[in-house]
């Protein structure tokens, strides 16, 4: 959505927002060509409590239990001697200001529309057009919602609609603001809108990786049955703990995970349908708030997504991808990286890893970030720094 956080339909399902946007250098963006899951998000309408000191070992023990049924292995990745070498540029990165990219769920119908009048964002969604073979801005601004709402098409209409934000705010003499930030991140999909933003690949070769993206993890959930719920109102520790309950009455086809650490007291978990039938029916005997079953594809972010794998290994491996020029940071393990095999090694794994954006942003807040831009459509990700600290300064430019 746009401006609410969340939309429910009787049935109880929802669609979310989510967060994007990104561009480099002082040139307009689709004047470069070398530069340039989806995960769901409710907020809760009452305070919910800081991050708990105890959450870190849901998180520990989510990332090793899918990084083991990746198709990369980690020491192929993150962990190998060789690769961290070359992956130390942003060790010690000092935010200041950070340029934050939602994920799918953030699309709603007439988004886009408003950047129209400028020039080079009319020439993104040409260019656009010409990738997918469809018109793009057409479904963005007239829908109808179901198709816009689909993995394959929101996908690259959030990556195209959040960066055509950054030259919203360009148009508008946002050039300072855009040549300061120091940081970039974004939520599932947004990661990858964020690496364009950063100058790691070119927005077509983006746009392209996006597109392949979505009908992977599409394919990926038509194969099996599965599904996310959002779980309210507990810390991930004891998410885990009702995971862990579950699992114990399915078999393995149907096991569940956290699959987004969100924010304090906001947890999407992934899985079988019998295994989220069954988190949905234990959930207040582990004193949940409430159950918010994801009007999504199937389990994204958990091994039911390994199909997509090979395909997004094969793509990335025929994109050019160079060394941000800013740090941004990885869904898979909240530190920025450098080496461009890393980031394709982890772009891979990231459609099966659990989402780290909780300790991303927690992160961010303790490393000293002064303000953070929200770029393209939702304003969930500002409602989820506003969680984790309300004296934080965030601002939402939509498109």
């Amino acid at each position: 959505m746009q401006t609410s956080f969340l939309q429910f339909s009787r049935s109880k399902t929802f669609t979310l927002t989510s967060l994007r946007f990104s561009i480099p250098e002082r040139s307009s963006l689709f004047n470069r060509s070398t530069m340039a899951s989806a995960s769901m998000a409710v907020l809760p309408s009452t305070p919910i409590r800081q991050i708990s000191t105890h959450g870190q070992r849901a998180r520990v023990s989510a990332l090793n239990k899918f990084a083991s049924s990746s198709r990369v292995s980690m020491s192929a990745s993150v962990g190998s001697s060789v690769a961290l070498t070359d992956d130390l540029l942003f060790k010690d990165y000092k935010p200041t200001r950070a340029f934050l990219f939602p994920g799918q769920g953030a699309q709603a119908v007439g988004m886009g529309k408003e950047a129209q009048t400028e020039p080079a964002v009319a020439e993104l969604f040409k260019k656009a057009n010409d990738i997918l073979g469809f018109d793009l801005l057409d479904i963005c601004i007239n829908g109808p919602k179901d198709k816009l709402d689909s993995t394959v098409i929101s996908q690259p209409a959030i990556y195209v609609t959040s960066l055509a934000a950054v030259e919203l705010l360009r148009a508008r003499g946002g050039e300072d603001i855009i040549n300061s930030a120091d940081v970039t991140c974004g939520l599932s999909l947004g990661e990858y809108t964020a690496l364009a933003f950063a100058g790691a690949f070119s927005f077509e070769d983006g746009l392209r990786l996006v597109k392949l993206r979505g009908e992977a993890m599409q394919d990926a959930a038509d194969a099996a049955s599965s599904a996310m719920v959002s779980v309210i109102g507990l810390d991930s520790d004891n998410v885990q703990l009702l995971c862990d309950a579950a699992n114990e009455e399915v078999d393995e086809k149907d096991k569940v995970q956290i699959a987004n650490f969100l924010c304090p007291g906001n947890y999407a978990v992934s899985g079988g349908v019998k295994g989220i039938e069954v988190v949905e029916a234990k959930a207040k005997s582990f004193k949940a708030r409430m159950t918010v079953r994801l009007a999504v594809a199937g389990a994204f972010h958990t091994s039911f997504m390994e199909p997509a794998v090979s395909r997004l290994e094969a793509a990335l491996a025929t994109t050019q991808i160079r060394t941000p020029r800013i740090p941004v940071i990885s869904n898979v393990d909240a530190q920025p990286h450098s080496d461009p095999d890393t980031i394709k090694k982890i772009l891979a794994r990231q459609v099966t890893s659990p989402v780290q954006w909780e300790l991303t942003v927690k992160t961010l807040l303790e490393k000293g970030l002064k303000r953070g831009y929200e770029l393209g459509p939702g304003k969930v990700i500002a409602g989820i720094v506003k969680r984790m600290d309300k004296t934080a300064a965030i601002e939402n430019i939509g498109a």
